[in-house]
Parts: C-alpha cells; structure tokens; sequence
C-alpha cells in the first residue's frame, strides 16, 4: 500500500490523479497530519513538491525519510521531495541561477528500476539538489541540473528533481517505482 505526503504543491492533484489510474491501493495526507504509526502501515511512501519553504514541513519530511530508511520502505521524493530527501541523507540544496520551469531532456547515466536512456520530463523549481550524502549516488543529470534523478545506495529510495507526474516519461517513472 502506498502513502502519498501532500506538501501543497500544485501538482500534487495531477499525481493523485495518475496513481488512482493505476489501481493501486493508496491514501493522501497532508504533510502535517501523517504519523509515524500511519506511515508504518504503507509499503511505500511519495513526497509530492512544495510551494513554499516551510520549517515544519521540512523537519516532518526528514523524519518521514528517516523513517523509511529504518524501516526498508521505499520513497519516491519529487522536486522538493528530493531536495528534502539529499538533506536528510547529509546533502545540500543552493537556490537555482533562475527559476527553471518548463520541458526538460534529462541523460539516465546508471541503470535503475524506474527509468532507461533519456526521458522527456516537466522541470518547475527554484532550487536544486547542490551535493548528495554519501547514501546517494545520482542516476540522471540534465543540461539544467546535475542531479535529476538520485538513489539511495541499497534502498529503493529515488528523488526526481523534476515532476514525472507531469510528463508521459515521468509517468512511466512512476509506475516503475510502483512496482519496485
């Protein structure tokens, strides 16, 4: 079963959207209303972008990441979900030279679960990943971003700097995870 965090992004309705096609079993909560017992309960978890920084937001999505990687769950952290997901795992973020929105080519450089060769996908976001931890490695990089895609080293833990519910590409991706 899976567990989608609602941070508030714009997208989130969109992503709702495309996993309720995929008749999979799954519940939405606001950031600020999940629980450690309720996360407990899902195989998997996604962490949906943001709209705004938000201290609280960030302190629950580190714990929730935190607690996924205890737990051997896997996470799916999209845009701010992955640039949470890079600082929880003793990484950083730095805020992009301009807002990056709009279509993207991105280069899949390692093989992985979830996507092969290049994908076409939708960017929208202010900052990006800067370093990864050292339970990361990237997987995909763009001529925008460094890190599109990142892994955990021996976990099915993926962040997408990008928003694959946006793009068919992206939704491929998040099937593959689905499944993983």
């Amino acid at each position: 079963m899976l567990l989608v965090i609602d941070n508030g992004s714009i997208y989130t309705k969109n992503l709702v959207n495309h996993i309720s096609e995929q008749n999979v079993n799954f519940s939405t909560v606001k950031f600020n209303e999940a629980t450690p017992l309720e996360i407990s309960q899902f195989d998997s978890v996604i962490l949906s972008g943001r709209i705004k920084n938000d201290k609280k937001m960030n302190v629950i999505n580190s714990q929730i990441i935190k607690h996924t990687i205890s737990e051997k769950k896997s996470l799916l952290g999209i845009c701010y979900g992955a640039e949470i997901l890079a600082i929880a795992m003793g990484g950083t973020i730095k805020k992009s030279n301009k807002p990056v929105k709009g279509e993207e080519t991105i280069l899949v450089e390692k093989e992985n679960k979830i996507c092969q060769n290049e994908a076409h996908v939708f960017e929208s976001h202010k900052y990006e990943i800067s370093q990864l931890g050292n339970q990361l490695h990237s997987l995909a990089r763009s001529k925008s971003c460094k890190y599109e895609i990142v892994k955990h080293n021996e976990l099915d833990i993926f962040g997408t700097q990008f928003h694959p519910e946006m793009s068919s590409d992206g939704q491929s991706m998040i099937q593959a995870f689905l499944s993983v």
